[in-house]
């Protein structure tokens, strides 16, 4: 119990520190439009899987990725600088594709509202406005 309160506090705070590491210090261009939606510390505190959301098309999300990718090294080193750990955690970075999934869905929730409105008689449509 006290062990993952631990982590959770871990977590936020390195989620915090990672959001600020990546649009105010990492210079890569490809890593611009991304944005730390999730951490999870695993119990020993090594080891931080992040999950980042990245607007724009598959390919703009892999660059994105691969651009992580290759500064987690120095990311980690900042975060060590940022956080007194006893160990500086190991960074994986993956895709949340959750963003996608809710932008998906509210689409067609609005394609069927839209489908609803031109089914209804004009008088109909007045008394919902």
């Amino acid at each position: 119990m006290i062990e993952n309160r631990r982590q959770d506090r871990v977590g936020a705070l390195v989620q915090r520190e990672l959001s600020e590491i990546i649009h105010r210090v990492v210079k890569d261009p490809r890593v611009a439009f991304c944005t730390v939606t999730h951490v999870d510390v695993s119990a020993d505190l090594k080891y931080v899987d992040v999950k980042v959301s990245v607007i724009g098309e598959f390919n703009q999300k892999e660059e994105t990725l691969a651009g992580l990718k290759s500064a987690a090294g120095f990311i980690r080193r900042e975060i060590s600088r940022c956080l007194v750990l006893r160990y500086s955690p190991e960074l994986r970075f993956s895709l949340d594709d959750s963003v996608d999934h809710l932008m998906k869905i509210d689409g067609l929730l609005k394609e069927i509202g839209d489908e609803d409105d031109g089914s209804q008689s004009p008088a109909e449509n007045d008394l919902l406005k």
